[in-house]
């Protein structure tokens, strides 16, 4: 893994000149996460995942972009910044990627309310590059066999296994969807898109009682292995 952040530049574009580079840009958010779980909880995971990334499969990693689209949350905590200037810092970022001769780039996307702006980046790129570049854009969860949630058990013990910031003593029960058929669940869901305060209540989707560092090290270890294979197959063109 190269962090780009750490890099001096002769030695950068030296590299970048003896072989293809692979850029990885990680995507979170700046909202509340309950009583329990730091508003930079989005950030700190998807951070913590593409480094993995980037070092297991040898990438060039950009500084998280800290900033999402999180309005949902309002009254709730959030520092939100609008798609259209998401999408615009994505494209930009990419464009100077390739002007540096880095044509291959992963967005790894950690915040749910993130996934309208870079849908379709990909395209759009592809377009203004006239093929030259070729983007990438993937949200972990789609990478592990649980449902996700928010500040429940899932998030709650990802943080777990890679923070000490977190307070599971102020830890309590949000939102549960078992037992409610899938029109509920998407009806709950699309309210939720709208504002997640109107329908969680305290801010909490899922359970984040139970959670330990123990599963969040057993999730954390699936998503690393199945979107290691994910960039292996969209550099390659098949499955590993």
């Amino acid at each position: 893994m190269t962090e780009i952040k750490t890099q001096f530049d002769p030695i950068l574009r030296k590299s970048i000149s003896k072989k293809k580079q692979v850029a990885v840009i990680p995507v979170g958010s700046i909202e509340q996460h309950g009583s329990h779980l730091p508003i930079s909880t989005d950030s700190d995971i998807v951070t913590e995942i593409a480094k993995r990334i980037s070092k297991k499969n040898g990438y060039l990693l950009l500084p998280t972009l800290n900033y999402g689209v999180s309005y949902e949350h309002a009254p709730f905590f959030n520092l939100s910044i609008r798609e259209s200037t998401l999408r615009t810092i994505l494209t930009d970022l990419c464009a100077s990627l390739l002007s540096n001769n880095i044509k291959t780039v992963f967005i790894i996307n950690g915040h749910h309310g993130n996934l309208k702006p870079i849908q379709n980046l990909d395209i759009k790129l592809k377009k203004i590059s006239k093929n030259k570049l070729d983007v990438f854009p993937l949200s972990y969860w789609h990478f592990m066999k649980r449902e996700f949630d928010h500040a429940g058990f899932v998030e709650t013990s990802l943080m777990l296994a890679i923070s000490k910031n977190v307070k599971m003593n102020l830890a309590k029960k949000g939102l549960i969807t078992e037992g409610m058929t899938k029109q509920q669940i998407a009806k709950l869901g699309k309210l939720a898109n709208q504002s997640f305060p109107k329908a969680t209540k305290n801010g909490i989707w899922g359970d984040p009682r139970k959670a330990t560092k123990k599963e969040g090290q057993a999730i954390l270890d699936e998503i690393i292995k199945n979107l290691r294979k994910k960039c292996q197959t969209c550099l390659t063109g098949h499955s590993s």
